[in-house]
């Protein structure tokens, strides 16, 4: 016992001690839709690699392939595969552009409507598009800024036929992964690398 030092003051005085052993972990704050939203829409130009694994019902193991995804907002998105066969696939304007050796496709996204969801999660995201998230999709968000995750259930029964959810997984105003499930059970995993050049 210390004398002269009241009981308030030796008990402030050891947890002062204990907290530079020990320092006290700092609560985070729960992430909010609108923040996580406008931090990525700050976001205009990205450029990241990728590794993405296909989980089929018909395989044993996984599809993998790897690249570069490039993004300009708010609507040009570039997805590169290098590896096993390159290849590319553009979205600019509603237009997607895919590359294979030497066969080139041009779709208009309207006329395959089932597609849309898929794009759509991504590009909306990126964008911090809440209200265009908002129209294909139910959005629950989970965990803290530094740490989150975007649940995104379709809206649309016959969309539910094809997709059961998304999830979308990020830190501040970067996405760190996209897993989808698909309503026959396949399901894939996007998970986004470092940054291109730095």
């Amino acid at each position: 016992m210390i004398s002269g030092v009241s009981g308030e003051r030796r008990a402030w005085a050891l947890m002062t001690l204990l907290s530079l052993v020990w320092p006290v972990a700092s609560v985070a704050a729960p992430a909010n839709l609108d923040q996580v939203m406008a931090g990525l829409a700050q976001r205009q130009h990205g450029h990241v690699t990728f590794t993405e694994e296909k989980f089929l019902e018909l395989l044993d193991r996984p599809v993998k392939s790897t690249g570069e995804l490039l993004y300009d907002a708010p609507d040009r998105l570039e997805k590169r595969t290098l590896t096993p066969k390159p290849e590319s696939l553009v979205l600019e304007h509603g237009i997607i552009t895919a590359q294979r050796g030497k066969h080139r496709y041009v779709l208009n996204l309207a006329d395959y409507p089932q597609v849309v969801p898929f794009i759509e999660s991504i590009r909306a995201t990126l964008a911090g598009d809440r209200p265009a998230l908002e129209k294909v999709f139910k959005v629950g968000l989970r965990g803290e800024m530094e740490n989150w995750e975007l649940s995104l259930t379709p809206i649309d029964p016959k969309i539910g036929r094809t997709i059961r959810f998304i999830h979308i997984s990020g830190a501040h105003d970067a996405i760190r992964g996209v897993e989808i499930l698909e309503a026959d059970g396949d399901r894939s995993l996007l998970t986004i690398g470092s940054e291109v050049g730095k």
